[in-house]
């Protein structure tokens, strides 16, 4: 069983206090869990990437505007989850 807390915190910060969740793009609704591989690691940028994408945004577009989310995403991921990659098992909600 995998401890879940960490994951329950992460999206708290990144979804909750900044916003960095999802959106409708493309007339889907699009949430940062969709991108998640069924197995293997998941890389902080990785997942920096895919909050970006799921709410339809390239932040290549303007990189110095969207520069310290970025950044402020991934120290989030890496404080909480305690490393810059993890087995993306510990990237759930709940034990399946």
């Amino acid at each position: 069983m995998t401890d879940r807390k960490p994951f329950h915190a992460l999206m708290t910060e990144v979804c909750v206090e900044r916003g960095w969740c999802g959106s409708v793009v493309d007339d889907r609704p699009m949430h940062v869990t969709d991108f998640l591989p069924d197995r293997g690691m998941v890389t902080v940028d990785q997942f920096v990437g895919w909050l970006f994408e799921a709410d339809g945004v390239d932040p290549s577009k303007d990189l110095p505007k969207w520069q310290k989310h970025i950044d402020g995403l991934r120290d989030a991921f890496i404080r909480h989850m305690g490393s810059s990659s993890v087995d993306v098992e510990r990237l759930a909600w709940f034990d399946s």
